[in-house]
């Protein structure tokens, strides 16, 4: 068998070919940059020249994690705490009545979509972690850093304080990417300071 060598230009381009294929041409000879291209083959090769062979894009991680598919990996879960796994017969409970809970949610979604949140509720952007945790945990808790006793809902309560609950009016308003983020800012909190309930 004989073996012929590709020159490593054509090589490149059989793996990733030109947008736009331009007839060989020399610029050796004669040719001076400060004048103006005579065909549009030179001012296309003067063009390619000026250009990298290889381009590394700079990717911000912030903007991936706020744009993330829904489509996420489990393996990278860390297993609840010792003694805080749920039980095998709470799995399949949820499971059971995991159907019939989104049709609700779906059901009433574009409802509580449309009604106008109360004044003095202001959702953070995505990527404010401490906007999220002050807003889901409570002012008071982030200030204090530490977990009270809980307390019951009445009429006079105040959310900005003791934090809001996850209710369809506002999570409603919340895409998967933010979601994600949110329970991956309360995690983080609750493994931080030991918690325990």
């Amino acid at each position: 068998k004989t073996m012929a060598w590709v020159p490593a230009e054509s090589a490149v381009e059989e793996l990733m070919p030109r947008l736009l294929p331009v007839e060989p041409c020399d610029l050796t000879e004669g040719f001076d940059p400060s004048v103006p291209p005579r065909t549009p083959q030179e001012y296309l090769r003067i063009e390619a020249a000026q250009c990298p062979d290889v381009v590394v894009a700079q990717i911000d991680p912030k903007k991936l994690k706020r744009k993330q598919s829904v489509n996420i990996s489990l393996s990278g879960c860390q297993p609840a705490p010792e003694g805080y796994s749920p039980t095998l017969q709470w799995q399949q409970q949820q499971v059971a009545q995991f159907s019939t809970v989104r049709q609700n949610v779906n059901k009433h979604r574009s409802h509580w979509k449309s009604q106008q949140l109360d004044s003095n509720v202001t959702m953070p952007k995505s990527e404010d972690e401490e906007g999220w945790k002050k807003f889901c945990l409570g002012e008071k808790l982030c200030a204090d850093g530490a977990v009270g006793p809980a307390t019951n809902e009445s009429p006079g309560i105040d959310y900005v304080q003791i934090g809001f609950p996850p209710l369809l009016s506002i999570v409603s308003r919340m895409n998967q990417a933010t979601v994600t983020s949110v329970l991956e800012y309360l995690s983080n909190w609750f493994g931080e300071r030991d918690f325990t309930p």
